[in-house]
């Protein structure tokens, strides 16, 4: 996989400043990446940050696409929801058609920014014992999926 630029992540609102790109490792399962401070256009002020992951398999129907985060004195300005949009760009760049978007079940904040982005709760799911999240304590995921341009099929 080749990375893409990134230089039009933006609106008038936020932009994403790339910090760095990971390359796949087979061996873990991790697919390439890219990761992203969330920055608000008028100041430059960092609000959060967010990463996409390029391509499909096991490990990622229970970790996701897409991971954000928020500072705490910024939430409730749907950043995290409008940095998912801006990555479904990136992502159809990369040949993407959906994407899946995780959180935890008690997580409704996370919750509510799958759905402005549109997407749907496909199911809320127990995490295998081998999967890294259940090591950390989780045990169940909501699991959200986004068929990326959607609207302009429905259009078209």
């Amino acid at each position: 996989m080749r990375f893409l630029d990134t230089d039009d992540l933006k609106t008038g609102e936020i932009f994403l400043r790339l910090a760095k790109k990971t390359p796949a490792d087979g061996e873990k399962q991790l697919v390439p990446a890219y990761h992203f401070t969330i920055c608000r256009t008028l100041d430059g002020q960092a609000v959060g940050e967010c990463n996409l992951r390029i391509g499909h398999n096991d490990r990622l129907y229970y970790g996701g696409n897409i991971g954000y985060r928020v500072d705490e004195p910024y939430r409730g300005n749907h950043y995290a929801g409008k940095a998912c949009l801006l990555l479904f760009k990136l992502a159809e760049k990369h040949g993407m058609k959906t994407l899946i978007i995780t959180c935890n079940p008690e997580n409704r904040a996370s919750a509510r920014t799958c759905e402005y982005t549109g997407a749907v709760l496909e199911e809320i799911a127990r995490l295998p014992e081998d999967h890294d999240m259940y090591q950390r304590g989780e045990r169940q995921v909501c699991i959200y999926r986004i068929t990326l341009n959607a609207q302009k099929e429905q259009k078209g």
